[in-house]
């Protein structure tokens, strides 16, 4: 499963909502300035997270998008599903023979439980203390 633009920005709107929880509408040229990002390309992803509940709109000079729920109760799971559809590694599994099956729903399930186990509110507050397994490389 690759994930697409679409769900990539569409966490980049719900983090910057999550971590602005409670301080009122956030619009979405702001969070399009802040991440440098397209503001219309925002546009087209905020719908469908409206229409799934997961963030709401407020009209008016001061409006914008606030989160349909508490940031500890939207996960990143719930936001890859309706920008993305369903989680799966490929298509047609069930057509599978039975080891291949069984690999490609292990998988399947080891990024389902990744994703439905990562909150708004953990990502919000996520910082990087230095100890991420990383490679450094000298040309």
């Amino acid at each position: 499963m690759k994930i697409s633009t679409k769900g990539r920005y569409g966490l980049t709107i719900m983090i910057e909502l999550a971590k602005k929880h409670g301080e009122g509408p956030i619009s979405l040229k702001s969070i399009a300035q802040t991440n440098g990002l397209s503001e219309h390309y925002l546009e087209q992803l905020i719908a469908p997270l409206r229409n799934a509940g997961l963030v709401k709109s407020i009209r008016g000079a001061y409006g914008g998008y606030i989160l349909g729920d508490l940031p500890s109760k939207i996960t990143s799971g719930d936001i890859i599903r309706v920008l993305e559809g369903p989680i799966s590694p490929v298509e047609g599994i069930e057509d599978e023979e039975p080891a291949k099956r069984e690999l490609w729903m292990r998988i399947r399930d080891a990024v389902k439980e990744v994703l439905d186990s990562t909150t708004l509110e953990d990502l919000s507050n996520y910082t990087d203390n230095g100890d991420s397994d990383s490679y450094m490389f000298y040309i």
